[in-house]
C-alpha cells in the first residue's frame, strides 16, 4: 500500500504558527491535498496532545503521526516520529528538567546535546533525525560537518532534507548513504499552500502508525516531493540584510560580510551541500525526487493575483478539486488532456512545471526564491 505522508508541521502553540490551526482544520486540509498520514506536529506540548486524542479516529481515514521538533545545544533542530502520544508523553517529561519552556512552545529548546536528545528518544522506542538539514541556521550541516559530531555514538533514523534541498543536495554525502531522506512541508498553518507543500509517498504494510514508522527506518519511501530548491530562502549564499547573492570566492573576499550594506553574508544550502559532497564515491539508489509548485501558487501566477488565498483564486482551486480530485493527485497523477479539459491555462503552467520548463529566481540570505510559467 503506497501512502501520502506529511511529517513535519506545527500548532497553534508554535512561534510565527496561525492561531487557527486546530486538529480538524488539518485533517479537513489532508483530505482535499490527498495525504493519508500526517506528523501531529509539536506533541511534546501537552495542550497540542490533548487536542489531537479525541482526532486519532477521523472521518477524513487519516493516520495521525506523533510528531514534534525540538531545538537541542547548538541550535540545531531535531524531528522527532512517535508511534503513539504516550510516547511523547513521556520524553517530553524526560526532558523537562533541561527544558525551561516544555510544557509552553510548540517547538521547544532542550539544553542537551544531539547525542543525549537521539539516546533518550531511541530509549523510549522513537525515532528522530535532523530536521531541515542543510539550513544554515538551525540545521545539522549549517552547524556542523558530519552526523557524528551532532549525535556521536547515536544513529539518526532519517535525514529531512527541507525546502531549500532536494535528493541531489545530499546524494553526494557518504555518511549519509542509506540514510531515508523525508520531505515535508514544516507547515505552520492549515493553509492548502502550506500543507502538503512538501511530501513522501510510502509503501506501507498497514496504516498502524508502527507500521508506517518501521517503512521509514527501512527505506521504504518511494517517491520525495517538494519545491524545486531555488524556491528556498536559503538556497543561495546571500546577504542576511540586502539579499544581494554572492559566489564562495567573493564571500571569502568580503571576510563574509557584505559590502552594499555591512550585512553577514550567510552560506548557501546550495554551495554547503557541494562543499560537503564526494562526487568520486559511488551513490546509494533512492526514490526519485520531483519538484511540485502547491496548486494554489500556480493559479496565483497564471491569473496574476496578489495571494493563492483570494477568493478568485479560490473558485478556481476548488472547480479543479471538484472536476479532478485532490491537489497531490493533480499536479502529478492526472493526465495532461483531463486537467486541459477542466481549465486550459492551468493544465498549460502544470505541463510546464512537470517539465521543469519555467524559470528560477533563486532565494537566499532569508529571502524566498520564486518561479515564472510564462
Amino acid at each position: 500500500m503506497i501512502a501520502t505522508a506529511d511529517l513535519h508541521i506545527h500548532s497553534l502553540f508554535s512561534m510565527a504558527a496561525s492561531k487557527n490551526t486546530s486538529p480538524d482544520s488539518l485533517l479537513n486540509a489532508c483530505l482535499i491535498k490527498g495525504i493519508d498520514v500526517l506528523g501531529s506536529g509539536d506533541a511534546l506540548h501537552p495542550v497540542w496532545r490533548e487536542m489531537w486524542m479525541n482526532n486519532l479516529e477521523n472521518s477524513q481515514n487519516v493516520t495521525v503521526i506523533p510528531s514534534a521538533e525540538v531545538e537541542g545545544k547548538g541550535k540545531v533542530h531535531h524531528l522527532i516520529l512517535m508511534e503513539d502520544f504516550e510516547q511523547a508523553k513521556n520524553i517530553a517529561d524526560i526532558f523537562r528538567m533541561n527544558s525551561k519552556n516544555i510544557d509552553k512552545a510548540g517547538r521547544p529548546n532542550v539544553s542537551l546535546t544531539g547525542e543525549k536528545i537521539a539516546e533518550i528518544v531511541h530509549n523510549e522506542g522513537a525515532m528522530i533525525g535532523p530536521a531541515h538539514a542543510f539550513t544554515p541556521w538551525t540545521g545539522l550541516y549549517g552547524r556542523y560537518d558530519s552526523t557524528r559530531e551532532c549525535y556521536g555514538e547515536e544513529k539518526i533514523d532519517f535525514l529531512e532534507l527541507g525546502l531549500s534541498a532536494d535528493t541531489s543536495y545530499g546524494e553526494g554525502i557518504p555518511e549519509i548513504d542509506g540514510i531515508t531522506f523525508l520531505s515535508n512541508s514544516d507547515a505552520h498553518s492549515a493553509l492548502l499552500n502550506k500543507l502538503g507543500r512538501e511530501f513522501n509517498r510510502i509503501d506501507i504494510r498497514s496504516k498502524k502508525t508502527a507500521d508506517i514508522l518501521k517503512s521509514i527506518k527501512d527505506g521504504q519511501v518511494t517517491l520525495n516531493a517538494g519545491f524545486f530548491p531555488e524556491e528556498g530562502k536559503y538556497n543561495q549564499t546571500a546577504c542576511t540584510r540586502c539579499y544581494k547573492h554572492y559566489s564562495l570566492e567573493k564571500a571569502d573576499l568580503f571576510s563574509w560580510k557584505c559590502p552594499e550594506d555591512g550585512g553577514k553574508i550567510k552560506m548557501g544550502v546550495y554551495d554547503r551541500a557541494m562543499k560537503m559532497s564526494d562526487n568520486s564515491h559511488k551513490k546509494c539508489s533512492r526514490p526519485p525526487y520531483i519538484h511540485i509548485i502547491p496548486l494554489g501558487d500556480i493559479i496565483q501566477k497564471v491569473l496574476g493575483l496578489s495571494s493563492p488565498n483570494s477568493k478568485r483564486c479560490q473558485v478556481v482551486y476548488e472547480e479543479l478539486i471538484e472536476n479532478l480530485g485532490t491537489e497531490i493527485n493533480i499536479l502529478l497523477d492526472v493526465p495532461y488532456d483531463e486537467i486541459f479539459s477542466c481549465n486550459e491555462k492551468i493544465a498549460s503552467a502544470i505541463k510546464k512545471f512537470r517539465e521543469g520548463n519555467l524559470r528560477l529566481y533563486p532565494g537566499g540570505g532569508g529571502m524566498y526564491g520564486s518561479f515564472d510559467l510564462s
